[in-house]
C-alpha cells in the first residue's frame, strides 16, 4: 500500500499486545480512522538496543509473528520498516563468519575495518577527537579471530552494534538485497536508522558528509523506485541537515517540532515555534514523541541557548515524574542529546495542553507520526525505569489488550481521536498551509485550503485552549471534539 496523507502510528510489535496478531486485533476493535499508516519498530531478530541490532532482516522474530502477520497489516494500512544502514549485529552470520575466517570470509568488506580506513592502519588522537560521537568512548571495537589475531572495526553505538563499510560493492549487494526483500512484503517507506552515521570519510567528523552522503541516498533510492517504496532518513541533528535532504526532494522528519512546542506551551509564547513552522520542509513527518527521547539538538539555532535550558529545566519542573537522574548513566544512559519522558508527562499529564500540542502537530506540515503512548496519552513509566534501569523504558510502556480497553474510556482520548479522524479524513490538509501573523505571541493561527474546503486552527497557548473551524459544502463549522 502506498503512503497516504494520513497519521501514522509508531509501535514495536509487542508493546500494543503481546504480538503481531494482537496489535491487529486491537487497531482493528479500538483505532478504526485513527490511523492510516504504521512504523512497525524492528520486528526481526536482534541481539540488542530494542530491535536495532538486527542479526537478519529476511525473519520476523517469532515471539512477534511471521510474515504472514506483516501482510495482514500491509492491507489495512500502509506501513514503514526499519533498515540499520549503519550497522549489523555482532551475533549476525555476516559477522560471525568474518570472525571466524577473516580474509576467507565472503563478508570481510562488509565492515569498516580499521587498518583499511587509516593511512598508518590507526587513527591518531586527533582523529579520534575529530569525530562526531553520542558516546564518551572512541567508536571502535575490537575483533578476536579464530586464528588468534585481533583487529579493530568500527563500532558507532553499542557493541552488539557492527559498522558496515558502505563504500564497498559487497555492502552495496547487501544493501540492496535487503531494501528489495523488506518493499517485497509490504513496505512502502523505509527508514534508514543512523543514516548520517554510515558514510565515514578521512579528515572529516564522519556525519552527514556531503557530499557522499548524497550518493549513498540515491542509491537506496533507485534501488527502491521499481519496488513503489521511498526512504526516509533518519537524522538527529541541527535543522539545516533536514533543510538540505528537503531541497533535494527527499522526505524528512519534523525532530524540533517536540520542544519547539513544548518551549510554546511552557512559556505561552509561540514565537519559535511560528518562526519554524513557516520555513519547514513540506514534505515531512512529523513527530512529538517517539520510541527515543524527546530531542534537543534539532532545536539549535531554532531556539536560543537560554530558551533552550528554561524548556529541559521545565521538564523537570513542569513535567510530570521526570527526573534528571533517569538521563544519567545510573540509567544507562549516556546520551545527553535527548530527554527520557512521554510526551502527555512533559506537559504535566495535563488533557488540555496535551490536545493543544496534538492539534497544533496535525495542523503543522508534513504527516503526523504518533507514538502508541501518545496514542493512550501514556504517563511515565516508572515502574518499568526502575526495574530495568534503562533510561528510555520509561517511554516504552507494554500494555494488554486489558489495559487498552479501559485506556481509552478516557475523555482525553475520545477527543485526541476525534481530532485523528478529522486530521485524516478533511480534504483540506491536501492543499497549502499558511501560518498566519496574529500579532499576538501566544495565538497560534494555522489554515490549510484545498479548492473550496479549508481547516483552521485557533489555539491559545496561554490558556491550552484551541478551536478548529473547517467549511463543508460552502458553510464554515466548528469541530465538535465531543465529551
Amino acid at each position: 500500500m502506498s503512503i497516504k496523507n494520513q497519521i501514522m502510528l509508531i509501535t514495536y510489535a509487542d508493546c500494543m499486545g503481546k504480538n503481531l496478531k494482537e496489535l491487529s486485533e486491537i487497531l482493528g476493535t479500538y483505532f478504526e480512522g485513527t490511523i492510516g499508516g504504521i512504523h512497525i519498530l524492528p520486528f526481526f531478530p536482534s541481539s540488542a538496543d530494542r530491535g536495532f541490532a538486527p542479526m537478519t532482516y529476511k525473519k520476523v522474530d517469532p515471539q512477534f509473528g511471521n510474515w504472514d502477520d506483516i501482510k495482514k497489516l500491509s492491507e489495512s494500512y500502509y506501513l514503514m520498516f526499519d533498515f540499520m544502514i549503519n550497522h549489523i549485529s555482532k551475533h549476525s552470520e555476516y559477522f560471525r563468519d568474518f570472525a571466524a575466517r577473516k580474509e576467507n570470509s565472503p563478508y570481510r568488506d562488509l565492515f569498516l575495518r580499521c587498518k583499511n580506513f587509516w593511512h598508518d592502519g590507526e587513527p591518531s588522537q586527533k582523529d579520534i577527537d575529530l569525530i562526531y560521537k553520542r558516546k564518551p568512548r572512541a567508536p571502535f571495537v575490537d575483533v578476536h579471530f579464530a586464528d588468534g589475531t585481533t583487529e579493530q572495526v568500527w563500532c558507532t553505538f553499542d557493541e552488539e552494534q557492527i559498522d558496515l563499510d558502505v563504500r564497498t560493492e559487497t555492502t552495496k549487494d547487501f544493501i540492496k538485497e535487503n531494501l528489495v526483500n523488506l518493499a517485497s512484503h509490504g513496505a512502502a517507506i523505509i527508514r534508514l536508522d543512523a543514516f548520517a552515521y554510515a558514510v565515514k570519510k578521512r579528515g572529516t567528523n564522519c556525519f552527514f558528509v556531503e557530499p557522499e552522503i548524497y550518493n549513498l541516498m540515491d542509491y537506496c533510492k533507485d534501488v527502491l523506485h521499481e519496488q513503489n517504496a521511498d526512504i526516509l532518513p533518519e537524522i538527529h541533528e541541527h535543522y539545516t541537515m533536514q533543510l538540505k535532504l528537503a531541497e533535494k526532494g527527499y522526505r524528512v522528519y519534523d525532530f524540533a517540532l517536540p520542544m519547539l512546542l513544548l518551549n510554546a506551551v511552557y512559556s505561552g509564547n509561540g514565537k519559535n515555534l511560528v518562526n519554524w513552522l513557516k520555513i519547514c520542509p513540506r514534505k515531512q513527518f512529523t513527530t512529538l514523541d517517539t520510541h527515543d527521547g524527546i530531542g534537543i539538538v534539532d532545536v539549535k539555532d531554532l531556539m536560543s541557548q537560554e530558551d533552550i535550558d528554561r524548556t529541559v529545566d521545565a521538564m523537570f519542573t513542569k513535567g510530570a515524574n521526570v527526573k534528571r537522574i533517569y538521563n544519567t548513566a545510573a540509567y544507562n544512559n549516556l546520551d545527553i542529546y535527548q530527554i527520557n519522558c512521554t510526551y502527555y508527562s512533559a506537559l504535566g499529564n495535563n488533557d488540555d495542553a496535551y490536545l493543544l500540542s496534538r492539534a497544533v502537530q496535525f495542523f503543522a506540515p508534513g504527516i503526523p507520526q504518533v507514538y502508541y503512548v501518545g496514542l493512550l496519552a501514556g504517563k511515565n513509566d516508572i515502574e518499568l525505569l526502575e526495574k530495568t534501569k534503562t533510561g528510555r523504558n520509561i517511554n516504552r510502556h507494554y500494555y494488554t489488550k486489558e489495559e487498552i480497553a479501559e485506556e481509552v474510556k478516557r475523555p482525553v482520548l475520545h477527543k485526541l481521536y476525534t481530532l485523528m479522524k478529522f486530521r485524516n479524513t478533511c480534504p483540506a490538509f491536501n492543499g497549502s498551509v499558511h501560518i498566519e501573523d496574529t500579532g499576538k505571541d501566544n495565538l497560534i493561527y494555522i489554515t490549510w485550503e484545498n479548492g473550496d474546503t479549508k481547516a483552521s486552527l485557533h489555539a491559545d497557548l496561554h490558556t491550552c485552549l484551541f478551536d478548529i473551524f473547517h467549511t463543508e459544502n460552502g458553510v464554515e463549522i466548528k469541530l465538535d471534539l465531543g465529551i
